[in-house]
């Protein structure tokens, strides 16, 4: 955590292995030396492995090195919360266009890296043929195929059916290399398109 560290005089012991400003190995040294070289260049001694015998001191900017550190923890706490659970709600009698566009958005939500909780809500007397709500998840991954891995099998849950499905890296790899060669294979065949209309 920034701000955990010891600095100039918080630290406590009389030799420390140093490492200056450029990042090269000053071998052991002692703690009033290391802060004396600190100093003279406006910088700070920063204690950043207390453990080591002896501890290992750098020379740095600290408030840069904090303000550093917290700009790092607060990017991997975006990227983590970005990347959640979406939900995808189906009927067990949905209409083909609703199916398509509704597993366009589940695939959509994998590609940008998203988990997806797949849930098939049944109404009253629906609740009697669970196997109309397999079967709508079992066209979803027949669909999505390419870009998504079953991460938790369908269970019924109440008067639901949910099943998560989780981006298929691999997969997803394939998908990019083969629309490069697809758009590859189409760019002559329209430059040829043109110079018959030219001419």
């Amino acid at each position: 955590m920034p701000g955990d560290h010891r600095v100039n005089e918080r630290i406590r012991v009389d030799t420390v292995r140093l490492i200056d400003n450029e990042g090269v190995q000053r071998g052991v040294v002692s703690t009033r030396e290391a802060l004396a070289l600190a100093r003279s260049l406006d910088l700070d001694l920063v204690e950043i492995a207390p453990t080591a015998q002896p501890p290992v001191c750098r020379i740095m900017d600290y408030g840069k090195f904090k303000f550093d550190e917290a700009q790092k923890a607060k990017e991997s706490r975006r990227k983590t919360q970005n990347v959640g659970v979406k939900e995808m709600k189906y009927r067990p009698k949905i209409g083909l266009g609703d199916f398509d566009t509704k597993t366009r958005l589940v695939e959509r939500f994998l590609n940008e890296g998203h988990k997806v909780k797949v849930t098939i809500m049944f109404r009253g007397r629906e609740s009697a043929h669970p196997e109309l709500g397999k079967k709508i998840l079992d066209r979803i991954v027949e669909k999505l195929a390419d870009v998504a891995k079953v991460e938790s099998a369908p269970k019924l849950d109440g008067r639901n059916m949910i099943m998560v499905l989780g981006p298929e890296k691999k997969a997803k790899a394939k998908v990019e290399s083969t629309r490069e060669e697809s758009h590859q294979e189409v760019v002559p065949s329209v430059s040829a398109e043109v110079v018959r209309e030219e001419g």
